[in-house]
Order: structure tokens, then C-alpha cells, then sequence
């Protein structure tokens, strides 16, 4: 069970990074953008630390306060709940 919630987790971080990386190639080539909805969703629950690396390795949407937020709380959210699990281990 709890690997299967690791390997979720890291798909999600690794899939909001790569989306994060083809929008900003999207961006500077003017063409079709992957939707700002999508990509803060995915980096609240589940991607917020693909989404803050993302964010700083491809210098994309950083002048956005909304984007830095959601990745802030996105990574909380993901360190919170894995510090969780571990406790809960531990007991």
C-alpha cells in the first residue's frame, strides 16, 4: 500500500514537472498553452514539489504570485503528508 502511494506521488511530481517544462517551450515558441487551471491543480494536490522545482529549472510563471503560492502549499501539503506516513510508521 505505501508504495503504491510513493510511486503515485512521484508520477504526479515527475508528470507536473515535464507539463510545467512543455508549457514554458509552448510559451516561447507561441503556441498552444497546456491551461493555468490544470497545471495548479496538479501542483496542490499531489505535484507541489515537481511544480516548485519546475518553477525555478525552467524560470517559468515565477512572476506569478497564485503560481508561487500553490507550489508553497502544494509542497507543504506533500512534506506534511509524508511526514505523516512516517510517524504513523513509527508508532
Amino acid at each position: 500500500m505505501i508504495n503504491s502511494v510513493i510511486y503515485t506521488i512521484l508520477g504526479m511530481n515527475v508528470l507536473v514537472f515535464l507539463l510545467m517544462g512543455l508549457d514554458k517551450s509552448k510559451a516561447v515558441h507561441g503556441k498552444w498553452r497546456i491551461p493555468e487551471k490544470w497545471l495548479l491543480i496538479m501542483g496542490f494536490f499531489g505535484g507541489g514539489i515537481g511544480f516548485s522545482t519546475s518553477m525555478i529549472v525552467f524560470k517559468h510563471k515565477l512572476s506569478k504570485g497564485y503560481f508561487r503560492w500553490t507550489a508553497f502549499v502544494g509542497s507543504l501539503i506533500l512534506l506534511g503528508s509524508g511526514a505523516w506516513y512516517i510517524l504513523k510508521g513509527l508508532k
